[in-house]
């Protein structure tokens, strides 16, 4: 069946099984108003969703579909079930091999689905990068990766996106010690070009103000502190400047979020992943939303984890996977006004 023009699909993986992936998916689309503005796709195991929703004592009906057999639904709710996965009731509580091959899965199913046009975007539920490395995607230390490889593009990056503040990063799951060795110039201009462009065809930022921080302390202090930012990070401002792009800095961490939050810049690019998610995660805890730039589909995806430690226990709070939904529905209808 044809989607209804104003009434998009949104494939959700359900993440890792032992996490709290299920919890929050199930509390976000039992949101009759969410419900209201699309229609949803989840790629997931079909009991484990019911049984949480009894758990929760919640509504949550769906239409159960192999995920093999996936197509357009007229349905609310389908879950395409993966049962031949082991399931949670056989996995440890924490990262392990099964739900590492599972939340794979879940992904790869979604990621079919957009290339085959049967969903219009992709909101990912958290993984477990432990549970993917043991299960031997030692490739793939994230979503990000993982979708960069799928829909072979060159350059993606993550974009966290709050009511107050909007960060992009320039490196993504590096360890700290190794960004000077893989901090280039293509690594800060890409982000650059990449949030001009989000900025201006999702956001409807006509001139985009965009900030660059720093590495090191001061940023650097004419080279006192390190010289990252005169030979690496200045370029790639320059480059981005030459190509149009209203882009200033590097200028110190400690300073430039309070300035984007008061309005100055339209988002900030963060060199390293503790540098960006820290104001966002301060700011932003229960609504921050993970937006990957650079692919051909829209994908969203709650700022946090797979919290194992509370997994089962109904203490998740679904605001953010509500905020990645709604997210995922708005940049879908302005993807299609676009294509008009």
């Amino acid at each position: 069946m044809a989607r209804a023009p104003d009434k998009p699909t949104i494939g959700i993986t359900m993440g890792d099984p032992c996490g709290i992936g299920a919890e929050v998916l199930v509390k976000a689309l039992c949101d009759a108003d969410l419900r209201r503005r699309a229609r949803f796709a989840v790629f997931g195991f079909a009991e484990q969703l019911a049984y949480t929703a009894d758990q929760l004592e919640l509504n949550f009906d769906f239409f159960r579909d192999r995920h093999e057999d996936i197509r357009r639904y007229p349905h609310e709710i389908a879950v395409l079930d993966f049962d031949e996965l082991d399931q949670p009731s056989t996995m440890p509580r924490g990262p392990g091999k099964p739900g590492g091959r599972a939340s794979m899965a879940f992904c790869q199913g979604a990621i079919a689905a957009a290339k085959a046009g049967l969903i219009d975007a992709v909101v990912t539920a958290p993984i477990s990068k432990t549970s993917w490395l043991m299960a031997g995607y030692k490739n793939f230390p994230g979503h990000t990766e993982l979708l960069a490889h799928e829909f072979r593009v060159q350059h993606a990056a993550m974009m966290f996106v709050t009511p107050a503040l909007k960060v992009v990063l320039a490196t993504i799951h590096e360890p700290l010690f190794e960004i000077r060795n893989t901090l280039t110039i293509g690594c800060v201009f890409h982000p650059i070009d990449l949030a001009d462009k989000a900025l201006k065809e999702w956001f409807g930022v006509a001139r985009p103000r965009i900030a660059v921080c720093g590495v090191n302390p001061h940023a650097g202090e004419e080279g006192r502190f390190g010289d990252e930012e005169q030979r690496v990070i200045t370029p790639a401002i320059t480059m981005a400047t030459e190509a149009g792009i209203f882009v200033k800095g590097p200028f110190p961490a400690d300073t430039l979020f309070a300035q984007a939050v008061q309005g100055k810049y339209d988002c900030v690019v963060a060199i390293y992943h503790d540098q960006g998610l820290i104001p966002v995660k301060l700011l932003g805890w229960k609504d921050a939303v993970n937006l990957t730039l650079g692919l051909p589909v829209v994908r969203t995806s709650p700022a946090h984890g797979t919290a194992f430690d509370i997994a089962g226990k109904n203490l998740a709070d679904p605001s953010s996977m509500k905020a990645a939904i709604n997210l995922a529905i708005d940049l879908t209808g302005r993807c299609r006004q676009t294509e008009k």
